[in-house]
């Protein structure tokens, strides 16, 4: 049983941790003949953070924009007019763009207008590089985490619309670090948990299946034991 409202009304840690470890299997749904993509998502959420977050000074080069994008459109939209327009950029704007972007925050506005100066990069495609170096501060603007957000849709692909976002992805944050004491959540984490659910949830998932199965028999659990307590108490 899917939470009512779907993920983000929901309010239980656990289910949320539950369906974050669903994240791979859903990359890998997603990926379909699209192998590449299960090796550009560990390149992009492992590898990438340490090498951006290993700098004296943050910053991301030009071949890893470049990637970037490749990770972008391999997991949502194929645009290859995109790919081929964000490689015209040259290495110094790259790393100069960049650097200031990171040094901006946490003014999440001021950091994604200045990346939105580079050729091919939009709020979307600047989101997806702040959360790389600071997942802490910022998430990346995924069409399936968007849309699984009330009154988010339809999406649009401009910085007030991503402020919007960002504002209810916080809520969110702050909603599950009261309420869980096992994880400390963060945009970019609750973020890919939306990801996920909704990716499951498209695709049918037995995974995402066997989850709202347990989850429901828990709650049946809680409301049966219930009165036995209250018996007990009398």
């Amino acid at each position: 049983m899917a939470p009512k409202g779907g993920l983000y009304a929901c309010d239980d840690p656990t289910y949320w941790r539950a369906v974050l470890n669903l994240y791979q299997e859903a990359v890998a749904a997603k990926a379909g003949r699209r192998k590449n993509l299960i090796a550009l998502d560990k390149w992009y959420q492992e590898e990438l953070p340490t090498a951006v977050v290993g700098r004296k000074v943050k910053y991301l080069t030009k071949p890893e924009l470049v990637k970037l994008m490749e990770w972008k459109l391999s997991r949502g939209k194929f645009r290859p007019r995109l790919q081929q327009l964000v490689a015209t950029n040259s290495d110094e704007t790259v790393e100069k763009c960049t650097k200031e972007a990171f040094q901006l925050l946490p003014d999440v506005a001021a950091a994604v207008s200045e990346l939105s100066k580079l050729k091919a990069v939009g709020p979307a495609t600047a989101s997806a590089i702040l959360a790389a170096g600071a997942p802490e501060v910022a998430p990346f603007m995924a069409d399936e985490a968007a849309e699984s957000i009330p009154g988010l849709t339809p999406i649009q692909y401009t910085l007030k619309h991503y402020l919007l976002y960002l504002d209810r992805i916080r809520s969110c944050v702050e909603k599950l670090n009261k309420a869980d004491a096992a994880t400390t959540w963060t945009p970019h984490g609750v973020e890919l948990c939306l990801w996920a659910w909704a990716v499951a949830e498209k695709l049918q998932l037995p995974s995402l299946q066997a989850l709202g199965t347990e989850r429901a028999k828990a709650s049946s659990g809680d409301q049966t034991d219930e009165p036995r307590k209250r018996r007990k108490t009398e």
